[in-house]
């Protein structure tokens, strides 16, 4: 399938514009971030993740990243519709940036006496982030 670039008027000024314009916006690294903790997701098990988002804004997001290539999207021919994301290649080579976002966000938030809405295990969370997913060989 061809890629297309509908976003870009021209080349990214930098190589800092791709990437926000690949990864900006509020739900695309918790969109990533719950694929890497928690694996393949069915689109509802993702929407009850996501607090505060809409279904029609998480199709939005889910159909842009799988434009630039980090998630797949599989349709299982059934009635009520089945569909699973899970990331590319590409997309696990985003690792260490969204789990290594995750633990600073985690640290910015203790230091200020703050807690997220999740209770979320510290050292599960950073040892996720050095746990880093392994990748197709290419041969």
């Amino acid at each position: 399938m061809q890629k297309r670039m509908r976003n870009f008027d021209g080349v990214p000024g930098c190589s800092m514009e791709a990437a926000l314009h690949i990864l900006g916006g509020k739900w695309k690294g918790v969109i990533l971030y719950h694929l890497f903790t928690d694996g393949t997701l069915r689109f509802g098990e993702l929407f009850r993740a996501l607090r505060g988002i809409n279904q029609r804004l998480l199709t939005r997001q889910l159909r842009e990243l799988e434009e630039h290539g980090l998630i797949t999207r599989k349709v299982y021919p059934v009635v009520p519709p089945h569909v699973e994301y899970s990331l590319t290649e590409e997309g696990r080579t985003l690792h260490d940036l969204i789990m290594g976002l995750s633990v600073w966000g985690r640290g910015w938030l203790e230091r200020r006496g703050m807690r997220t809405a999740k209770d979320e295990d510290f050292d599960v969370l950073k040892h996720a982030a050095e746990k880093r997913p392994a990748l197709p060989n290419k041969s």
